[in-house]
């Protein structure tokens, strides 16, 4: 890579242009771009299209630096480590052109560090924790493969910033995607435990499939500028279906409930999605997350780093 060391690599300080993952290692995400909002695109409605993405990658890197220590092999921790570095890179251009599109000048810091529970709108299946290995390989193939036909989309997107962060994004989350297909087929068509674990981590992400697909209210205001969630599912169901034949596993039956009350919308097989992330509604495991996840910020609001 052309460093004397790894420290020089991933240091600010460093000239060159190699990073450890695309969207770190530099102050202002989105130096020399031009972030003014598109003729025609609401800049409320884009910002907050923005959170949503950048919540999604923001809550799932810290879960999976979560694992760092935690890891079957020193590789996994390794390739864990580099697929959060991706998602926060994400997170960080996706939450300064929030900031930038509402005319607010609010920080990726503002928005990761002073926000409440309420008022982040990642998707559940982000911010949920793992009973083991095999669980988070789960939730990783199933969300990886969403967000990959999502971002493919978005390069095509009216909004220059979006279409231009999805475009470097879809070479990360084929990677992704691939690491976790890889490991679903070692763990199904591994040994019978390895199996019964991986089977029972599909039953445990399942349920929170079904809010992957339904159309917000932002996103329906923003078309040609957001991505159809609707649009997203036979990719997924194509993905999903030829990685589970080759594990030998079964997606489970039972992973489409109906949710009553809510605003949501309908699900993809049927019923109603009630108020879910995208709303501010989060499981119990989001609370614990942010409480470490601003711990420091909160405690020492003056400082910086």
């Amino acid at each position: 890579m052309g460093f004397d060391t790894a420290y020089e690599a991933i240091s600010e300080e460093s000239d060159s242009g190699h990073r450890w993952a695309f969207g770190t290692g530099f102050t202002d995400p989105l130096a020399g771009v031009d972030t003014a909002v598109p003729a025609g695109i609401d800049g409320a409605d884009l910002a907050a299209y923005c959170l949503m993405l950048g919540d999604d990658a923001l809550i799932l890197s810290h879960r999976l630096q979560q694992w760092l220590a935690r890891a079957p092999e020193l590789e996994e921790e390794t390739a864990l480590a580099n697929i959060a570095l991706d998602l926060l890179g994400q997170a960080r251009l996706l939450l300064t052109r929030a900031g930038r599109a509402d005319g607010s000048d609010r920080t990726e810091d503002d928005y990761a560090f002073d926000r409440t529970e309420r008022e982040f709108r990642n998707v559940r299946m982000a911010e949920v924790t793992d009973v083991d290995f095999a669980g988070l390989i789960a939730r990783l193939l199933v969300f990886s493969t969403w967000r990959l036909a999502l971002l493919g989309r978005l390069r095509e997107s009216a909004d220059p910033v979006l279409a231009a962060v999805a475009a470097q994004g879809v070479n990360e989350l084929t990677y992704h995607r691939d690491y976790a297909a890889g490991w679903t087929i070692r763990l199904g068509d591994g040994t019978d435990y390895s199996r019964q674990r991986m089977q029972a981590g599909l039953a445990a992400v399942a349920p929170l499939a079904a809010e992957l697909f339904v159309p917000s209210a932002v996103e329906q205001r923003l078309a040609g500028v957001a991505v159809n969630p609707e649009d997203l599912r036979p990719e997924w169901d194509a993905v999903l279906a030829q990685v589970l034949a080759a594990a030998g596993l079964d997606w489970p039956e039972a992973g489409w409930p109906e949710a009553a009350g809510g605003s949501g919308g309908s699900s993809p097989r049927g019923g109603t999605v009630g108020k879910a992330g995208r709303d501010g509604v989060h499981t119990e495991a989001m609370g614990y997350l942010l409480a470490e996840l601003q711990s420091v910020a909160r405690a020492l609001p003056e400082a910086t780093w």
